[in-house]
């Protein structure tokens, strides 16, 4: 008995122990590009903890744009991920079946498209773009946008020379004046800022916002399947989200240097930089209104009537209402 004892003991203390270890939740997370600055806050979540303490591990993978994002998503490869909300709207109206891909918290209530210009070349209007040559990303959201935004200007899009090109080598090619302007979002202004000072000229950005552009823009997005057999991961999920975009918003200096962990060769500075450009369109008077992350639904319908147009559909196409779910919101 006095060598039984001591065995029945280790088996209690060992089944005591693994009884209080629990693995945690693993979830891929697809980026809609690089990991630039506007996505310290999810590095921030992963040094910070956030994730941890909600008892997931997460593995970050970049992508090539929203549409890339979303068909991650949708096939499998992804759990969960970021996208511009006018790509589902686009996947799902241009889908024989149910695109299995759900926007479960909003990010950008206003939206981040823009025009970068440099300032010697005068140009402060849309109408000013009229004999210019433009060059966007050859797959970018914004692209579909921009000829319903000429056309809500009054202006002629025939009139506009259009390059789509490589994102990398956008801001170069506007440094050299080979372009006239690019189209962007406002996040990444302070990385072409850098790349222009270096070419002696300065950027000059314009908002679409200031040309009557309103709606949704980057959300979280989640798969079907995630939503169906896992609800509680995936609200954890979320509720570490809004935990790392608050600690982010805060201390944007600590969320860049988050990202460099994971990203060496990133430039602190830029980094933080591109975060705080994005505050505005995190935490605005929409997301005031209504709450971070939340999706009203004239607002939404509003996004999906811009990319309707942009893209000839017809409204009745889709039901906005279909491609969101609020359920994973912590109030």
């Amino acid at each position: 008995m006095k060598r039984v004892r001591p065995l029945f003991a280790s088996l209690l203390l060992a089944f005591g122990a693994s009884s209080t270890v629990f693995a945690a939740d693993q979830l891929t997370v697809q980026l809609d590009w690089l990991p630039g600055g506007d996505k310290a806050f999810v590095y921030a979540g992963i040094e910070q903890g956030f994730f941890k303490d909600e008892g997931l591990q997460v593995k970050v993978l970049p992508g090539r744009g929203s549409s890339d994002a979303v068909t991650k998503v949708a096939s499998g490869n992804a759990d969960v991920g970021f996208a511009g909300i006018s790509a589902l709207m686009m996947a799902q109206a241009e889908s024989k079946a149910a695109v299995p891909v759900k926007a479960v918290m909003s990010l950008y209530s206003n939206q981040p498209d823009a025009l970068f210009t440099r300032k010697d070349s005068n140009i402060k209007s849309l109408k000013d773009m009229e004999g210019k040559t433009v060059a966007m990303p050859t797959f970018s959201s914004s692209n579909a946008l921009w000829p319903v935004v000429l056309q809500k200007n009054g202006i002629d899009a025939t009139k506009i020379k259009v390059i789509k090109t490589d994102p990398a080598t956008l801001a170069p090619m506007l440094a050299q004046g080979r372009v006239d302007a690019t189209i962007n979002w406002v996040t990444v202004a302070p990385a072409f800022k850098a790349v222009l000072k270096q070419a002696n000229k300065d950027l000059d950005v314009l908002p679409w916002t200031n040309f009557g552009l309103n709606g949704y823009g980057w959300s979280a997005i989640s798969s079907d399947k995630l939503i169906k057999d896992r609800p509680e991961v995936l609200k954890r999920y979320v509720r570490a989200l809004q935990k790392s975009l608050d600690f982010a918003i805060q201390q944007p200096a600590k969320a860049a240097e988050a990202l460099k962990v994971h990203v060496p060769e990133a430039d602190v500075q830029v980094i933080q930089a591109e975060f705080e450009s994005s505050i505005p369109l995190l935490k605005n008077e929409i997301s005031q209104r209504d709450g971070m992350g939340q999706y009203d639904a004239q607002l939404l319908k509003s996004t999906w009537g811009w990319v309707s147009q942009s893209m000839g559909y017809d409204m009745s196409r889709l039901d906005p209402e279909l491609i969101v779910n609020r359920n994973f919101l912590s109030k």
